[in-house]
């Protein structure tokens, strides 16, 4: 949630830049031609909807703070640790659809992997429908 109010916030102040921009843009005459002012105004519009989008998201976000009860079950928020078919182990948390970084391994709630993790124990055996085929993985650490 701090990231998408830090986001937004940062919006607003590169909005008052492209504002600015566009304004110096428009005084220059001729808009039809215009290419710095035809591009600040498709920038501006990019930013308005990033800024409604999240203007209406982020009352709606609900912060979970507390563990669930079954630590040894995939619930919302766990950091699990699977293991492959040749034995080489990927740690992946389980976010929300706004959070998903895929450098921190951050996998959103949404993602086919956290879909077929859900509500799944410890060394439980998942398969994956990926494009190239099927994944199986283990379940070897659950977190949270």
């Amino acid at each position: 949630m701090q990231t998408l109010e830090s986001e937004q916030k940062n919006i607003w102040l590169r909005r008052r830049e492209v504002v600015a921009a566009l304004s110096a843009a428009a005084a220059e005459g001729d808009r039809s031609e215009n290419a710095e002012y035809i591009y600040r105004k498709k920038e501006l519009g990019g930013l308005d909807r990033r800024i409604r989008y999240l203007q209406k998201r982020i009352p709606e976000l609900r912060v979970v703070d507390q563990k669930p009860s079954l630590a040894e079950r995939v619930f919302f928020g766990a950091n699990v640790t699977l293991e492959d078919e040749n034995e080489v182990l990927v740690s992946y948390r389980i976010v929300g659809p706004d959070e998903f970084d895929r450098e921190d391994h951050y996998i959103s709630v949404d993602s086919p992997l956290a879909k077929s993790l859900m509500k799944r124990d410890l060394g439980d055996k998942v398969e994956v429908e990926v494009p190239s085929g099927s994944l199986v993985y283990t379940i070897v650490e659950i977190s949270y």
